[in-house]
């Protein structure tokens, strides 16, 4: 008989301590201990709020970090669609010969176009008596059609006007303050007029507005407003030349390439800047507050890892007599551990998973939801006046995506390790004792 008994004994302590790294006995134990029961059910409450706390942590992460890439990116293209990527300006001699110039700084390879620039600062009054400063930039017609963002996005009139060499195209904004659309006339006020022996008086002179356009982005929608290059001369006491030559490139982040065939084909002395030292106030701050947001939002999940220590302490407290009624049945304290670790790993898998699904459906209808919430909340959130931009954009990065996956895992596994080793550790004659 004793011999029988020592036989089952064996043959249970095997099936308790079967091999691989996580035995089908192992996941129904830590499987049952997922599931509520009624007098557990504080332990399956604070194991719903780890879940809750890392399914919400991970989708707001996923949420804020592909805005702000939206943002970023619809910035940096609006911007770099209307200014060029590399400015020339003169250093000794004006720059009077600038067909020329634009030629030679087309054919650099990696160029693709050169826009010889006249622009100042003006008050803008239309019909309603409004003003509104305004920046006139003159370019020449068939510079313009090559700005696609100004081209492809007229809401108003057309550029045939423009190209004729008799009328102006302006932002939407600036349009609807002024009161004018096409066809309408917009008066001029410039500081730097004509010089007379009372001083210097103001230029005053009306355009016709042949096209009103859109970007998309409030500050230029509200302020710019193009005219054909010889009237921009005339209007500027800048005739015969440019003030500056605009280049646009095929990869903006290789500017620094382009700069030595740049400076060889003008064959003067010039001066260079690029969109990036023009803009990098701005886009520092951007990449600042994308990192301190992202450290920010991480303490969520943090703090839903540690939901998941306090709720596994608990169940460990909670399931002593258990535990030492599987050691004395064979149970390994490895065996014993790996149990508690599943349990803690489903609960932060499963809310990483829930948090990146429901991230990605966000995203995919940040737009809808945001049209959404203003109407139910009567204002215009993300308004353009504050935003730069009429919508709101959602890019998600593969790579940021998986990193804020990898992290929340990675938290939601290092939580479980210290509850699981006080399960193994746990003494099961003492557990028994105490019962």
């Amino acid at each position: 008989m004793p011999n029988g008994d020592n036989g089952a004994s064996t043959t249970e302590s095997k099936k308790l301590t079967s091999t691989g790294p996580f035995s089908a006995f192992e996941r129904m134990v830590a499987w049952r201990y997922l599931r509520a029961r009624r007098k557990e059910a504080f332990i399956s409450v604070i194991a719903g709020f780890s879940f809750v706390g890392i399914m919400l942590g991970v989708a707001t992460l996923i949420i804020v970090m592909a805005v702000m890439n939206g943002f970023r990116g619809e910035l940096i293209s609006r911007i770099l669609g209307i200014n060029g990527h590399m400015i020339i300006q003169p250093v000794d001699t004006p720059l009077n010969d600038y067909a020329d110039l634009a030629k030679k700084f087309t054919s650099v390879p990696g160029v693709k176009i050169a826009i010889p620039l006249v622009e100042g600062q003006t008050l803008a009054s239309g019909k309603n008596g409004a003003g509104s400063g305004a920046l006139v930039r003159g370019v020449r017609a068939e510079d313009i059609t090559k700005l696609k963002y100004v081209a492809d996005n007229i809401k108003a009139g057309d550029l045939v006007g423009f190209a004729a060499g008799d009328g102006i195209a302006i932002g939407s904004r600036l349009a609807a303050t002024l009161g004018v659309s096409a066809g309408d006339t917009v008066t001029l006020v410039s500081p730097e007029g004509d010089v007379t022996p009372m001083g210097v008086n103001p230029r005053v002179k009306s355009y016709k507005v042949s096209a009103v356009f859109e970007i998309g982005m409030s500050e230029y929608d509200a302020s710019i407003i193009f005219m054909p290059l010889e009237q921009a001369q005339l209007y500027f006491n800048s005739e015969g030349i440019v003030q500056s030559i605009e280049l646009f490139v095929d990869n903006p982040d290789k500017i620094d390439e382009l700069r030595p065939a740049v400076e060889q084909a003008a064959g003067r002395q010039i001066f260079i800047s690029d969109w990036r030292q023009r803009n990098s106030t701005f886009f520092s701050a951007l990449q600042v507050e994308r990192n301190v947001m992202f450290m920010i939002l991480t303490l969520i999940v943090l703090v839903a890892a540690l939901n998941i220590i306090s709720g596994l302490i608990m169940l460990v407290k909670d399931k002593g007599h258990d535990i030492a009624i599987l050691r004395t049945m064979g149970a390994t304290s490895g065996a014993v551990m790996r149990i508690f670790f599943m349990t803690g790993a489903a609960i932060g898998t499963a809310g990483t998973l829930a948090g990146f699904i429901l991230g990605v459906v966000v995203c995919l209808n940040i737009e809808r939801i945001r049209q959404f919430f203003s109407w139910l909340s009567g204002t215009n959130i993300f308004s353009p006046d504050l935003y730069f931009l009429s919508q709101l954009p959602a890019e998600m990065n593969p790579s940021e995506t998986a990193s804020v996956i990898a992290m929340a895992l990675g938290l939601s596994f290092l939580a479980t390790i210290f509850p699981a080793w006080r399960a193994a550790r746990l003494d099961p004659v003492q557990a028994l004792r105490y019962e």
